[in-house]
């Protein structure tokens, strides 16, 4: 079966975008627009990974992922949070609220899925400290 992938951002054109590109990659996509439909989708549909921008109506991408990380059903849910946000303190709150990997946008679809498959090769083999910085340069 393939890995399930739920992309989250409230703009749909980027959605779609890593909605697209994930599925020609081989993944199943579920999406979300909100950062409370988001831990809704986390409950019923159990994804392997989430994309999760952080600007985002009732519930920014920071606070959806200090709930992750505070469940431990969920705390060890890889994330990647995708975003405009590139100052080096978003990147840093970022880092410190536990994210795997931190993306800026405007970003390469092909660099998502690079790093989305190296975090399940390094699942796959056995843990470890899976998370890469992916600031804008």
């Amino acid at each position: 079966m393939p890995k399930k992938i739920l992309a989250v951002d409230d703009e749909r054109h980027i959605v779609r975008l890593v909605q697209v590109n994930l599925q020609r990659a081989g993944y199943e996509v579920v999406t979300a627009f909100d950062g409370k439909e988001a831990l809704e989708k986390i409950k019923s549909e159990n994804p392997d990974l989430v994309v999760l921008d952080v600007m985002m109506p009732y519930m920014d991408g920071f606070e959806v992922l200090q709930t992750l990380r505070k469940d431990p059903a969920t705390r060890e849910l890889p994330v990647i949070m995708l975003t405009a946000k590139a100052q080096d303190a978003d990147v840093f709150r970022g880092w410190q609220s536990g994210v795997d990997c931190y993306l800026t946008k405007p970003f390469n679809p092909m660099e998502l899925i690079s790093f989305v498959r190296r975090i399940f090769k390094s699942l796959e083999d056995g843990g470890g400290d899976n998370r890469y910085d992916l600031g804008g340069g």
